[in-house]
């Protein structure tokens, strides 16, 4: 009898959820076939089985939350599909007690690897549930300097990684004024539901759901953030796609879109404010010097945000092609963490859906986000103090202000205004 465990996900992905078994106790299965859906933070992902032969027991359902390494089926390499549930129960009552001795064996040796490695990341249960923390490699270090055991750190990370800051918080004596608020909040949960009088329907909350729920809070809490706005005169850019936008398609067989110039003027407006291309790690400022741009998509399952990858190097076709590639597998369901992984700087379109102004919120640890709206026209006076009606679109900023000052926050929306009322400089430059 062979266990099917939760496989390694992704340095920062300890547990998730089963969404849907994709085979039944019975079921004959071959070395490398999917046998369920897992949704994570961030993607879903299928695992595998790891052995050939017939499930023989579903060990968790779907629904479960399961951690890295728990078991979640047995397989018979000897079985026959379609065997009797009778013989199934029966088998795994009789093995109940060995899998739970062979768990607990590999869960120990598990344990002693990781202390002989003094730095290894793998994760395995403790008694009373508890795992080895998820930490980075300046976060050990700094705790070994310090002598903190990283099992003792709560990170302010919503995934649950600890970085060093967190490190130097507990030796503070941060660590014992964060864990009171988090018993507090265990303790009042059972108050927060409410009974109605009138029909009401209760739905557990997605585990991606619950995740942009933390980070957007994890956000507002941990970031000085403000923001700033601005209007564009779309005239020119909607001038320039009327021109375009056909001979563009035929040559490079995708569409000429607004995404583009904002992600071209975004990073033309990063290199000359650096700043806003950067985050904080501890006491020290991280200057990126890449661009990255994350592009955030809305699917029935909540936002994700993939990433193009070097914008800065990219033409607006290959920009497009990104863009529209990334989306695709979001509605899809198949982007991998790769896909949303490192990002320096965040573009959201609520203008899609009708938004005339919002404030969004930053993508942490990135200190900057650039809101676009819905294009609408609107009488504008011009240099000459006539009056023209022009499509006019609202832009907003929000920044962290532990890095970015106004001045450069407000002269970043500027320059980015000034670069999509000229776009020509930017077709040159792209």
């Amino acid at each position: 009898m062979k266990e099917i465990k939760v496989p390694e996900l992704a340095e920062s992905i300890t547990e998730g959820t089963i969404a849907e078994w994709l085979v039944k106790k019975g079921d004959k299965v071959e070395k490398g076939d999917p046998v369920l859906e897992l949704e994570t933070d961030k993607v879903n992902v299928e695992v595998n089985s790891d052995y050939a032969g017939v499930i023989s027991e579903i060990v968790r359902e779907e629904g479960d939350d399961v951690e890295v390494g728990d078991i979640i089926a047995k397989v018979d390499e000897n079985g026959e599909a379609g065997g009797s549930e009778e013989a199934g129960q029966t088998e795994s009552n009789d093995n109940k007690a060995a899998a739970d001795s062979s768990q607990e064996e590999t869960k120990q040796e598990a344990k002693q690897e990781t202390k002989q490695s003094g730095g290894s990341e793998q994760k395995e249960q403790k008694s009373g549930g508890k795992q080895d923390a998820v930490a980075s490699p300046a976060a050990r270090k700094r705790a070994r300097e310090l002598g903190i055991d990283l099992n003792d750190v709560n990170p302010r990370d919503p995934l649950g990684r600890i970085r060093p800051e967190d490190v130097e918080q507990t030796a503070k004596g941060g660590n014992k004024q964060q864990e009171a608020p988090k018993k507090d909040k265990q303790e009042a949960k059972p108050a927060e539901k409410t009974e109605f009088d009138k029909p009401v329907e209760r739905v557990k909350m997605s585990r991606r759901r619950q995740t942009i729920a933390n980070r957007l809070v994890e956000a507002q809490h941990n970031a000085a953030m403000l923001t700033t706005f601005n209007e564009v005169d779309m005239t020119a850019v909607m001038k320039l796609r009327s021109e375009r936008k056909e001979k563009f398609q035929e040559k490079h067989d995708v569409k000429l879109g607004f995404m583009s110039f904002f992600t071209k003027a975004v990073v033309g407006a990063l290199k000359e404010f650096p700043l806003i291309n950067a985050e904080i790690q501890g006491n020290e400022l991280v200057l990126k010097k890449f661009y990255d741009i994350g592009i955030a998509v809305s699917t029935d399952d909540g936002l994700v945000v993939p990433v193009v990858r070097d914008a800065d190097r990219l033409d607006f076709a290959g920009v497009e092609r990104e863009i529209t590639r990334l989306g695709k597998k979001a509605r899809d369901k198949q982007l991998q963490m790769a896909d949303l992984q490192g990002g320096s700087f965040t573009i959201t379109n609520g203008g899609i859906f009708g938004s005339l102004l919002s404030t969004p919120i930053i993508n942490a640890p990135q200190v900057g986000i650039l809101g676009m709206h819905s294009i609408q026209k609107r009488p504008i006076a011009m240099p000459d103090d006539s009056i023209e009606v022009r499509p006019m679109m609202y832009i907003a900023m929000s920044y962290d202000h532990r890095i970015v000052d106004g001045k450069d926050a407000v002269q970043f929306l500027v320059r980015i205004k000034q670069l999509l009322e000229d776009p020509y400089d930017l077709l040159l430059e792209g």
